[in-house]
């Protein structure tokens, strides 16, 4: 009996185990069953069913076909849009709502076809150039001459072209500047002001061909501190040497003054240049070769949409666009229409507008694509977005920044943005319409990651993190910026600015493993790290930071910063600053090794500010002194600093050439510094990929350049 029982029981195990078996078979074969594949291609029809044989032609066809699947299915589907190879021209935006998304089980993938490389463009190709006798090349625009079309950005041979300018280099300097008050406003900033600009006589002489049909369309950019006015012009003055410009009140702490530097463009009398172009109210568009360019070796692209992805869910109601993969994908020239009121001051840029723009959309990821050929910004993560990744893409020639996360209003609750992952992706070449952009922007926005990263040749800043000045309540919580290459920052364009920028209560921050180098500013500033207004509670630990302006580390004001375990290297004029002392610890700096043969060591309010500062190193290649702000290192030490420091060689391996990796052990044990791979930081991947981030020899060779006239000037500003 006993045997039957064992028996049987053997029996059932097996025929549970069969069951089992035929159960996993049933749900795989459903699992199968349950993806859906629909195909674009260039020679594709809307009408079509979307298969293999007829696909569809644009990617908003394919999302009508998901929706009409969706409805008409009974039970859950995957969905994955091929796309096949190809240049597809966008109609209209690719817009996804809430019941656009997918879940988790049964995400919707937009990707390419394997070793394919489809580009979408918001472009229109203009043809039908003549040449005329000043071998200017010209056309007219049926849509520009017949519907007012215009366009505020146009590029040749897939490179932005130069809007007409005044100078073609450089800058015009401001004499004076008047400002009258219209209506005061409750702010420091009047809502309605006129603003008079006074030229001396040769600086006017750029303007005196303006025609009078043509000034409401000049505009001017006036570039100041850490940001720049862009207006248009409301009347020009032979007589006082001026123009008038309208719009919103100088900034109190951010005016236009004397001594200011302008750019005059968009109108005729400036097109002189090869590469620059003008669009005139008659639809004739004129362009400047350059050489060995003409109408037949060239493709002539005026950007049309202002938008190419719109995601748009609604946090507040729990509608989120959710679980949707881009994968493999180009999207290129996106049009900014510059609005008549110009662009009044903006830090950051943070008030343009994106190519792809999403809110309240959850687990949305942008993997292996390109963004490129901007009006504005690339990428933002508007309200109410989270779990989302943007991985190994490639983003440059953006007229404003890379990636934005979160909102320059503090959102809390559903709409507060979180938890996105930016990971081993190039950006490069930004802020060229509006030098004010970042690479990577985290405003109120807290618990994310910014890893492995390239970022080069903006104009401003690298990472900018936080979004309150001062103490009051702070959304950027517990951000991670680690292992990213962040390099030739700044140029000698505006002021205020570093490598990594951070503003406000960020408790849990850390800022670690980064290597920052080549950063530099038109006057003050020109940071690796710049802890600005109100930083408080952030570690900066594990950095490299070389060949920098003023030093590369900076506190203007904070609390309880942590810098430990950092390399700061070969700034130009100090070392590190501080600005302003506070009653409070404002930072503790420690185990640092700082290495230099230039300028002062340090410069700024450190005989005031509360700082804990000890167990460093500190070391002049040129065998030069060593100037503690005014002081000696003896001196230093007797206020109470640096203790425990030492002044030594740290014995890096080649430090004149950038190698900080450690051929002797003896000093840096001294002072507790634990060596890290630095050589880990930026991005990873194959050949190509690591190729793609190395900005070109022209760019690098410009920029030291640049580096090199502005520190011979030696102003004072």
């Amino acid at each position: 009996m006993a045997g039957q029982l064992i028996k049987g029981s053997k029996r059932i195990k097996i025929l549970m185990r069969v069951i089992y078996i035929l159960s996993l078979l049933f749900c795989c074969s459903l699992s199968l069953n349950a993806q859906q594949y629909f195909h674009v291609s260039p020679i594709g029809n809307d009408i079509n069913p979307g298969t293999k044989e007829a696909p569809l032609a644009t990617l908003t066809a394919a999302r009508d076909a998901i929706r009409q699947h969706k409805t008409l299915s009974k039970k859950q589907h995957a969905y994955t849009v091929i796309v096949e190879e190809g240049y597809y021209t966008m109609k209209e935006p690719l817009e996804l709502f809430p019941e656009d998304g997918g879940t988790k089980n049964s995400p919707i993938t937009y990707k390419a076809a394997k070793n394919a490389k489809p580009t979408f463009s918001g472009g229109k190709i203009i043809t039908g150039f003549s040449v005329n006798e000043k071998g200017v090349w010209e056309v007219k625009i049926p849509e520009s001459a017949y519907y007012k079309w215009q366009f505020d950005q146009l590029y040749v041979n897939g490179k932005r072209a130069v809007l007409a300018r005044t100078p073609n280099s450089g800058f015009l300097e401001i004499d004076s500047v008047q400002q009258h008050i219209w209506e005061k406003g409750p702010g420091k900033v009047a809502p309605k002001a006129q603003q008079k600009l006074f030229f001396d006589k040769n600086m006017f002489a750029a303007l005196v061909d303006i025609t009078k049909d043509e000034i409401e369309e000049v505009r001017f950019k006036a570039y100041h501190k850490w940001d720049y006015t862009l207006r248009h012009i409301d009347a020009i003055d032979t007589d006082s040497l001026s123009i008038t410009t309208s719009g919103k009140g100088m900034k109190p702490w951010n005016e236009i003054k004397k001594g200011g530097r302008i750019v005059f463009e968009n109108y005729k009398g400036a097109l002189d240049t090869p590469g620059e172009w003008f669009l005139n109210q008659k639809g004739i568009l004129y362009y400047v070769p350059q050489p060995n360019e003409s109408p037949d070796n060239s493709t002539v692209i005026a950007p049309v949409l202002q938008q190419l992805i719109s995601i748009k869910g609604s946090a507040i109601q729990n509608k989120y666009v959710e679980y949707i993969r881009f994968e493999g994908l180009g999207f290129e020239y996106c049009h900014y229409e510059i609005p008549k009121s110009g662009s009044e001051p903006n830090q950051a840029a943070a008030k343009l507008n994106a190519a792809i723009y999403l809110e309240g959309a959850k687990n949305i990821t942008f993997s292996h694509c390109e963004i490129s050929k901007t009006g504005q910004h690339a990428l933002w993560f508007g309200k109410g977005c989270s779990n989302a990744f943007v991985e190994n893409t490639y983003l440059h020639n953006l007229g404003g920044g890379g990636i934005y996360l979160g909102d320059f209003k503090a959102l809390e609750g559903k709409e507060h943005t979180h938890n996105i992952n930016i990971h081993n992706n190039i950006i490069q070449s930004g802020g060229k319409e509006f030098p004010a952009a970042v690479g990577i922007w985290v405003g109120h926005s807290s618990d994310n990651k910014v890893t492995h990263n390239d970022i080069g040749n903006f104009y401003y800043t690298g990472i900018s993190v936080g979004w309150v000045w001062g103490y009051a309540p702070s959304l950027a919580k517990r951000n991670t910026i680690a292992y990213n290459h962040i390099h030739h920052i700044g140029w000698d364009l505006l002021s205020d600015m570093a490598g990594i920028y951070t503003l406000g209560e960020s408790e849990g921050t850390r800022i670690e493993n980064n290597v920052i180098h080549d950063i530099h500013a038109y006057s003050y500033g020109g940071w690796g790290m710049y802890a600005d207004e109100g930083s408080t509670g952030i570690v900066f630990k594990n950095n490299v930071v070389y060949n920098t302006k003023t030093g590369g580390f900076q506190q203007n004001y904070g609390k309880e910063n942590l810098i430990q375990n950092n390399i700061l290297a070969f700034a130009k004029k100090y070392q590190m600053q501080c600005t302003i002392a506070e009653a409070h610890t404002s930072f503790t700096f420690t185990n640092n090794i700082v290495i230099f043969k230039e300028g002062m060591l340090l410069k700024g309010a450190w005989d005031k500010v509360i700082a804990k500062m000890d167990t460093n190193l500190y070391w002049n290649t040129s065998l030069g002194t060593y100037n503690f702000n005014g002081k000696t290192f003896k001196v230093w030490q007797q206020l109470g600093h640096d203790n425990n420091s030492i002044i030594g060689d740290p014995y890096f391996k080649d430090a004149s050439n950038f190698d900080f990796k450690f051929e002797r052990k003896a000093n840096f044990k001294k002072i507790n510094f634990k060596p890290f791979d630095y050589t880990k930081s930026g991005i990873y991947g194959d050949g190509d990929w690591i190729k793609k981030a190395k900005l070109t020899e022209s760019i690098t060779i410009a920029f030291d350049k640049a580096v090199e006239e502005n520190m011979k000037k030696n102003i004072k500003r």
